[in-house]
């Protein structure tokens, strides 16, 4: 009855086959490399490289002195150096971006800052800084939101 082998192993497999969910609480500075199959979310300090297979959220507070390789990211904090982002980029209206960008689709909100290149479409930027060539390059205006 507890201790049931069959619902041991299906509780074991479903915890290796889920994505984690990382949290950096405020007031938290880490340096180094930040690498994560699950989503990340920033709340302190990144000094560093941040990937993820998954999402990464960079709330209010969060701050990325690196660069930034992920599938779909959230920006309400600060981030300086390149951003790579496979599908999603949404900057919130607190965003603050230094750097160039590379993503599929990119939302700005009204009052989101970003200083830098950024190239949207199949291209990605590598680890080197390379950029492919397969890509169509975009210019926001940031005013009402739009996607773009």
């Amino acid at each position: 009855m507890f201790n049931n082998k069959k619902e041991n192993e299906n509780t074991r497999n479903n915890l290796n086959s889920s994505t984690s969910v990382n949290l950096l609480g405020v007031g938290t500075v880490i340096e180094g490399e930040i690498s994560s199959e699950g989503d990340i979310r920033i709340d302190g300090k990144i000094i560093g490289t941040v990937t993820s297979r998954a999402k990464v959220v960079v709330g209010s507070t969060g701050t990325v002195e690196g660069d930034v390789f992920c599938k779909n990211a959230d920006v309400s904090g600060k981030v300086t150096g390149k951003m790579d982002v496979k599908e999603l980029l949404f900057l919130k209206e607190s965003a603050l971006i230094d750097g160039d960008i590379s993503t599929n689709k990119l939302v700005v909100e009204a009052g989101a800052k970003f200083n830098g290149s950024c190239n949207m479409g199949t291209s990605s930027v590598s680890n080197n800084g390379s950029v492919n060539r397969n890509e169509s390059k975009a210019t926001a205006t940031i005013g009402e939101q739009a996607a773009i």
